[in-house]
């Protein structure tokens, strides 16, 4: 959020509320119980949201039209299946490897890109988003990349088949969300820039370990979404 806020010519204070227990607590009071988050006063967007940041600080912000469903749930599903074919070939050894920001490892971060898409399916199955979902950490018994690879072919198969026989009315439905009410069809673009960022990462990292790494999406696909410019 920090390079949309330096663009808006906000003045802020940056916190690394992880190391700032009245930060984190200032934080989880605002409805912020995630991380990164912007906050001011008692509310609070967390999150790259563009949208709800400019609404929380007044700022006039005119989104891109919106992508249709269909397109957005084709692109979540190249994202998904990118992130199989990346992680599949990471060495076990690798997979404990710190990301640069945060206390994520190369595996928490594969395991998050397919829990965002499964929160996807499950927020629009019961109209809420549990923040625990998408705080959730690999089991012991993902720890191989290939194992989470099959898991994200689950997690793949589980969203595919819920947007495939989805109705348009569905993308109308309200989604309980931490940050707000949400429609459908917002909850599904989130979750793809989403996933999409993580996955920009998760090549990141990869290609620092000296694997190639296959163009996961193509610049038209990353033009159609929210993204901030940088991967982290």
């Amino acid at each position: 959020m920090r390079e949309l806020l330096e663009a808006w010519g906000i003045e802020f204070a940056a916190t690394n509320v992880m190391a700032n227990p009245a930060a984190l607590d200032r934080a989880a009071r605002a409805g912020a119980s995630l991380v990164p988050a912007v906050i001011a006063g008692e509310r609070a967007v967390r999150g790259w949201n563009p949208r709800a940041c400019a609404a929380l600080l007044g700022v006039d912000y005119r989104p891109a039209a919106p992508v249709p469903a269909a397109e957005l749930g084709a692109i979540l599903d190249r994202v998904l299946a990118a992130a199989e074919r990346m992680i599949a070939e990471v060495p076990d050894e690798q997979m404990e490897r710190l990301m640069p920001h945060g206390d994520r490892t190369l595996r928490d971060l594969a395991y998050h890109v397919f829990g965002v898409a499964l929160a996807f399916a499950d927020g629009m199955d019961v109209g809420r988003v549990d923040p625990d979902w998408l705080r959730a950490r690999p089991p012991d018994a993902l720890r191989e990349g290939r194992a989470i690879a099959r898991y994200g072919g689950l997690v793949r198969g589980r969203v595919g088949g819920w947007l495939e026989g989805a109705a348009p009315r569905e993308f109308a439905r309200v989604i309980e969300a931490e940050s707000g009410p949400l429609s459908g069809h917002d909850w599904l673009e989130r979750t793809t820039w989403h996933a999409a960022q993580h996955l920009r990462q998760l090549g990141a990292v990869i290609a620092d370990l000296g694997r190639p790494v296959r163009e996961a999406l193509s610049s038209a696909d990353l033009a159609r979404l929210p993204l901030p410019a940088s991967v982290w």
